[in-house]
């Protein structure tokens, strides 16, 4: 089965409602499932008691009090009951349509990383959980939700293993998820876009925690570190360069079939590092004969 971990916000205010509609789903996907909350909120055990579920203190963090992703994805791995976890952002509610693909998902692949784009969806009170709950949440989704570009990535399911080494990227600050899909790129996995069939729904929400809010956490000093430690844009990957799809069937197909070539020409280069060396070169000399040139 799968082990979830994500590092939730404080449970205050709305970001409390929503953190506990997202974990009370995941809850319900299966008895089998392990839940793992990393987080030093004083209130967050109390959480994991009501939910049955496991919280464990976050270790390393940036100058700014930041919990970083690879301590995160260690101690996971570390502690994780199952082969297969899912890193999942706390505000993420899923139905049973992520079970039965992730399980068609370990049954073909060994090494893989799946994702898929999510739907905002605007939520202000806790979610009654009845026996219709998930087909009232679909109607409501289809009425009112908004699917989100292949660059808002808020779940990452993945076998025991696939990252040898994550820079210590700040969580919430951009570029790391997008790194994340890079590397396992890079590491020859299948990464599989999973939109067709995961209904993955975001629950809408404000940048109140983080000091200067959305900007902050695109453009802010953590977010400029975080693309440093990538080592810059060329390394930010998102859910259209997955090498697999899924269909609403499930039927799994090679993504050059449904993508535009020509990003699929710059993925194959990029992830070819003598080829990418050789062009860095070309262009250094270009640009030194243009300066001399000119001067």
């Amino acid at each position: 089965m799968i082990t979830f971990f994500t590092i939730p916000k404080p449970f205050d205010g709305h970001s409390n409602v929503i953190q506990r509609n997202a974990i009370k789903s995941w809850t319900l996907l299966s008895k089998e499932c392990e839940i793992i909350l990393f987080t030093d909120d004083p209130g967050a055990k109390e959480i994991a008691q009501e939910f049955g579920v496991k919280c464990v203190k976050t270790g390393k963090k940036t100058e700014y009090g930041t919990p970083c992703i690879d301590d995160v994805f260690l101690n996971a791995q570390a502690i994780a009951e199952n082969n297969i976890l899912c890193f999942i952002n706390t505000d993420i509610i899923l139905l049973s349509d992520f079970l039965d693909t992730a399980r068609r998902i370990g049954q073909v692949f060994d090494n893989f990383l799946l994702v898929g784009r999510r739907i905002d969806l605007d939520v202000t009170e806790p979610i009654n959980f009845h026996d219709q709950w998930e087909s009232e949440m679909l109607e409501r989704t289809k009425k009112d939700g908004k699917l989100q570009p292949n660059t808002l990535i808020d779940y990452f399911l993945f076998n025991k293993g696939l990252w040898q080494s994550i820079p210590p990227f700040a969580i919430g600050r951009t570029v790391w998820d997008n790194w994340l899909i890079y590397e396992a790129r890079r590491q020859k996995a299948a990464v599989i876009d999973a939109t067709c069939c995961i209904h993955a729904i975001h629950q809408n929400h404000d940048y109140s925690h983080i000091k200067n809010g959305k900007t902050g956490a695109w453009k802010g000093p953590e977010a400029q570190q975080n693309l440093k430690l990538a080592e810059g844009y060329r390394h930010c990957f998102n859910i259209g360069d997955s090498n697999f799809f899924l269909t609403k069937n499930k039927k799994l197909m090679p993504t050059i079939l449904k993508f535009h070539l020509l990003r699929r020409l710059i993925v194959w280069m990029i992830l070819k590092p003598r080829l990418m060396a050789f062009i860095d070169m070309f262009y250094k000399r270009k640009r030194k004969v243009k300066n001399i040139t000119v001067n």
